[in-house]
């Protein structure tokens, strides 16, 4: 019985608060300098972690919205396909025409052309090098689009518009 008193003297009691975490700790007293850097490490850690979850919710977020704006854009498609297919315009017709200047736009923001300020004519000229030549004028609506949905931001004054990407690129 005696040992057990001396032990339960021995043993130290002590509550920590740190940034949001509240511990209350029992250990020997010869011990507890280890264990309360222990703690504070595991708590840093975990700090840590919560961090880099938001951010991953974050990005999360981010790709769901833009994925909605995707598929709302891809069902109004697939109505103009409909619409055009009880036209007699046949879906292989459409399939040769491919990529829209939409789609193609998509695809330059993917490979990061818009991570710097891009003017109109800078735009044209990438499609132009790619190897389609649309008029400027559907560029620049397209470019409008991505603009209202998010994708995109604009700045300068009117006749002299610089795109630029409004969101980090989604890591694949």
């Amino acid at each position: 019985m005696s040992e057990a008193v001396s032990k339960l003297s021995l043993e130290t009691k002590i509550k920590l608060k740190y940034k949001e975490w509240e511990v209350e700790i029992t250990c020997v007293e010869d011990k507890v300098k280890n264990v309360v850097e222990n703690v504070l490490t595991g708590i840093d850690i975990a700090s840590l972690s919560g961090t880099n979850t938001k951010n991953e919710i974050e990005k999360l977020k981010s790709e769901i919205d833009f994925l909605k704006s995707k598929i709302e854009n891809d069902s109004s498609a697939l109505n103009i396909i409909n619409q055009k297919k009880n036209n007699s315009i046949s879906l292989k017709e459409l399939a040769k025409n491919g990529n829209t200047c939409r789609s193609l736009m998509e695809k330059i923001f993917y490979e990061k052309f818009f991570e710097n300020e891009r003017l109109l004519i800078e735009v044209h000229q990438e499609l132009a090098r790619m190897g389609y030549n649309y008029d400027k004028t559907a560029v620049s609506h397209s470019l409008s689009d991505m603009v209202r949905e998010g994708i995109l931001t604009r700045v300068g004054t009117l006749r002299n518009y610089r795109y630029i990407q409004k969101k980090p690129l989604f890591e694949k």
